[in-house]
């Protein structure tokens, strides 16, 4: 172990999330890497991975690994068996907000600075459709989080379990305490959206964040010396998109304080593919001008 590097957890190490951090995260951090098992989605076996089960109430059967931790980077999710019942789908999400209390208070118990933690756009999603349908302009993170299903209305109740914990009238002291909430770290969104969808390209390319950008926002995210809000609270929401001329999510407070810069842009990144989206409608709409010429005779 290098003494002047920082010590950080990550949680659910093996998930999709924690694949696109740990590759910068392991040159850069002493990793203690976490999950319920030792493999990626695609089954590849997660380098140096300890087992640990964060939904057990006893944190003394863990709590080893947050001994002696700078930061805990919280990506563990757990998923319902069948993801099509609903009922299922709740209890798995209670079991999140659950685990997101033993991941808060251990920490805090073990001394931890600050747990940043894996949340979504989701904790606001409500507005996604009215802001599709121009009934809605952006989000910002100090708006109201409201969410229409269960998966989201857990990641709104972990980041207000969080500002619980970074106030620090339960315990005593404040964890301090960062949520991200990420967009999409994919490069195939905008394969999915049929030719002439604007829509769907629209919400494609408004969340779309570059590897790069992620791993940027969780390392500064980790190491920004000061996060308090205006109240002196240390906690912040940021929303996790790259410089994205069609973001409706807000990055400005990610800007100012941790001097988050994202380097990619979607509309850079899938350039041919948007072309090729204008062209499908320009087309289209041409079409529809001969069809109308044709039934009504020339414009006059």
């Amino acid at each position: 172990m290098n003494g002047n590097r920082k010590r950080v957890v990550v949680t659910g190490a093996s998930g999709t999330i924690a694949g696109l951090l740990l590759p910068a995260m392991r040159d850069r951090y002493d990793l203690v890497a976490l999950d319920i098992k030792p493999t990626d989605p695609s089954g590849g076996l997660v380098d140096g991975v300890q087992i640990a089960d964060l939904l057990q109430r006893d944190r003394d059967t863990y709590r080893e690994y947050f001994r002696d931790a700078d930061a805990v980077v919280h990506c563990a999710f757990v998923h319902p068996k069948d993801p099509d019942d609903s009922t299922q789908r709740f209890y798995a999400e209670m079991a999140n907000i659950g685990m997101a209390f033993n991941v808060y208070q251990t920490a805090w118990e073990e001394s931890v600075r600050r747990v940043v933690v894996a949340s979504s756009n989701h904790a606001a999603d409500y507005y996604e459709p009215l802001i599709l349908r121009h009934e809605w302009d952006y989000v910002t993170p100090d708006m109201r989080a409201l969410s229409d299903n269960y998966y989201g209305w857990a990641k709104e109740s972990y980041e207000h379990l969080g500002f619980v914990f970074a106030v620090g009238h339960v315990n005593g002291t404040p964890l301090e305490n960062i949520q991200i909430r990420i967009g999409a770290p994919r490069e195939t969104d905008l394969n999915r959206c049929a030719l002439g969808d604007h829509t769907c390209m629209r919400r494609a390319l408004a969340a779309y964040i570059s590897q790069r950008d992620l791993v940027q926002l969780f390392v500064k995210s980790i190491e920004a010396d000061d996060i308090r809000d205006a109240h002196g609270v240390p906690f912040q929401i940021f929303y996790g998109v790259s410089n994205n001329p069609h973001a409706f999510w807000s990055i400005v407070n990610a800007r100012r304080v941790l001097g988050y810069e994202p380097q990619d842009s979607s509309e850079v990144r899938f350039g041919q593919m948007i072309a090729e989206q204008i062209r499908a409608a320009m087309e289209h709409n041409g079409r529809q001008s001969a069809r109308r010429a044709d039934a009504g005779g020339e414009d006059t």
